[in-house]
């Protein structure tokens, strides 16, 4: 089996792989270098798999990097978390998948049309499903939370939950049963996910993760300030 190992220097946290003739699977654009011999590969997608790409935002190309050696990821301001699948099925947030073990199945979740729009996710909502045997890796803002739900309730006010396994029951409604107390409370629509199950949390994230993601937001909205002549 392949190791994968969290390292943290200077503020930021990179995913190291430990190879001895194995495969792992990884995001597009994930590799920041490699050591030993190890070949990438990256595969055309087949048409299904094209049309998928393009209908939910997911990327078309996920590299394989198969052999013996050292394979080093992207580093981040916030962090990682491995997760061994089981041979369970996980639903992971969209944008969390980072790497995986070839025995894992790296597939596309599509929740309700009626949960997306009430959670600001617009029409279509896809996540990642994972399944099989083996490790995976997660992106995350902050340090995981492993919560185990005994037939519970958790509600959350925001997509802090990095991924659930699939017998958790996921869904949103109003914050409070009243439209008024909606309004007034300030909640708006909130996630419930019910059952009995597990769920993986990152709600605080490191702070140099949230001062870049700020920092990203402004650019987006054109407040980059960007210099003059």
């Amino acid at each position: 089996m392949a190791d994968f190992e969290i390292m943290e220097q200077e503020g930021v946290r990179l995913v190291k792989v430990t190879l001895r003739g194995e495969t792992v699977l990884t995001e597009s654009g994930a590799l920041y270098y490699s050591r030993g011999d190890i070949t990438m590969e990256s595969k055309a997608p087949s048409l299904g798999g094209f049309l998928r790409s393009m209908a939910t935002g997911e990327k078309i190309f996920r590299p394989t990097y198969t052999g013996t050696g050292e394979l080093h990821l992207e580093p981040s301001f916030g962090t990682f978390h491995v997760l061994d699948v089981g041979g369970n099925t996980w639903i992971a947030e969209s944008g969390a998948f980072w790497a995986a073990e070839s025995g894992v199945v790296v597939d596309v979740h599509r929740e309700r049309t009626l949960t997306a729009l009430k959670t600001g996710e617009g029409f279509l909502d896809f996540q990642t499903k994972l399944s099989g045997h083996g490790k995976a890796v997660l992106a995350a803002q902050g340090p995981v939370e492993v919560i185990q739900l005994q037939g519970e309730r958790m509600v959350v006010d925001g997509s802090y939950v990095l991924a659930r396994s699939g017998d958790v029951v996921y869904s949103a409604q109003r914050a409070t049963r009243s439209l008024f107390g909606t309004l007034t409370s300030g909640e708006g629509f909130v996630r419930i996910y019910e059952g009995t199950g597990t769920l993986l949390m990152a709600p605080i994230p490191y702070w140099r993760q949230r001062m870049f993601a700020t920092l990203a937001g402004i650019r987006a909205r054109g407040g980059g300030g960007g210099s003059s002549e």
